[in-house]
Order: C-alpha cells, then structure tokens, then sequence
C-alpha cells in the first residue's frame, strides 16, 4: 500500500505540473500524453461549460494558462466533476494573482456565472404556494433559499465580448432565483428594493407591514409613502417564487 501511494502522488504531481514534475518511470511519453491530455481536456471542457462568458473574453492560449494554472496551484477539497466550478471559483478568490492580462471584474463574473450553475443544480425545493391573507400587508414573509441577493461593483449580467468595463461604477444589485418551474432567472434591483428584500432573507416570519415601516424608517421616509408600491413589489415577489408565504 505505501508503494501503491507514493505512485499516486506521483502520477498526481505529474499531471498537475507536467512542466516540472518528473514523469513516473516505466511509461512510454506517448502514453503520458494521453493521461495529460484526458485531464487537462476533461477539467478544461467542464470550466468553458460552467462559465462560457469568461471563456468567451480570453483568447484561446490565455484561457489555457489560467485552467492550468488552476490544475497546478489549487488543493482541491471536492473529488466531484459536478463542484469543479465551486473549486475554480475558490482558486480565484483564494489564491490566484490576477495578471494585467485579466479583466479587472475576473472574480465578479466568475461569481455570477458560479451562482447561476449553483442555483441550478441546489438539491433545495420550494413548498407548495399557500394563501396569502386578504392584505398582503398582513402576510409573514420569507426569502426563498433559491433566491440569492447580490451586490457587485460591475454590471456582471451586461459583460461580454462587446462590453468589457475597465472600472467599477455605482453598486449593482443583482437577484438570481430559480421557480417552481426549475428555470433560473436573474433581476436587476434598486437599492431599495434590494434593502427590502435583504430585511425579508434576515428577519423570517416578519409581516410585510412591518418590513415595509422597518425600509421607510432607514430611508426616513414616512411609511404611507412606500406602502402601495412596496405592497405591490412584495406581490410580484411572491408571484415570482422569490418571497414565500408562511401558511
């Protein structure tokens, strides 16, 4: 068994860094090729599937460099194919250096594009919709575990080939979700909206009323002035799957 481990780690330090590492002896090149080849084509295809935009703004010999960066330097915790995004997501945030070759909103995008993969494979489930009472205003309230509120310096849902910022702006709020039907959608908030929707995830069970006042006392408004249209939004949100109503 020890024999048999020192050949694993040997064989893995080969295939993370065939640059430097010495390859296992006894087997022809033409053969560690193919093992080369089979893991780099692998863990690469399934990076260029889990963020296809990032992909798209690197040119092809760049985006090669930062996969095998990723396949050198980062320890990875998981053995699952489905986690590699998670994985390469904590590389960038962790460990990797930007060069001046990178965009500016590398991890930006990279998160967005992870959320939505996240969202779409999360094991969470939605209860069956209950009743809200006759106002709304009355209702508790609760933020969907499949509703994830985000906050970016760049607008990440807008970047692509054609739109690649070099600065950040004004804060972006972003709301990613998945339905009922099982389809990922995202919505771009206003500050408040996305204040009100922060006061539903961190105070669950709290009455819409109440949620409402607690948004007009921070932005020191009076009430009456918000409670049509924060009646009306928190509406949508339920009929959307992004705000639950406890029965």
């Amino acid at each position: 068994m020890p024999d048999l481990h020192g050949a694993q780690q040997h064989w893995a330090a080969y295939l993370r860094n065939p640059a430097q590492a010495a390859p296992p002896p006894g087997v022809e090149p033409r053969r560690l090729q193919v093992y080369r080849d089979l893991v780099f084509n692998n863990i690469e295809g399934f990076l260029r599937n889990g963020f296809p935009v990032l992909h798209s703004l690197y040119e092809r010999e760049r985006w090669r460099e930062l996969v095998r960066a990723f396949i050198r330097d980062h320890p990875c915790s998981s053995p699952y194919f489905l986690e590699i995004s998670q994985e390469f997501l904590a590389f960038l945030m962790q460990h990797y250096q930007p060069l001046p070759a990178d965009p500016p909103f590398l991890r930006e995008l990279a998160h967005y594009e992870w959320v939505e993969l996240a969202l779409d494979v999360a094991e969470d489930s939605l209860p069956p919709p209950a009743s809200p009472p006759q106002s709304l205003l009355e209702a508790s309230l609760q933020l969907s575990p499949l509703a994830w509120l985000l906050a970016y310096r760049f607008p990440v849902h807008r970047i692509g080939p054609g739109f690649q910022p070099e600065e950040p702006g004004e804060p972006v709020y972003l709301l990613v979700w998945r339905n009922r039907a099982q389809r990922v959608e995202f919505m771009v908030l206003n500050a408040a909206t996305a204040r009100l929707l922060e006061l539903c995830r961190d105070q669950p069970g709290r009455r819409a009323g109440e949620l409402i006042d607690a948004l007009a006392g921070e932005l020191q408004q009076p009430a009456a002035s918000l409670a049509e249209a924060g009646a009306r939004q928190l509406a949508e949100f339920v009929q959307r799957d992004i705000l639950l109503v406890e029965s």
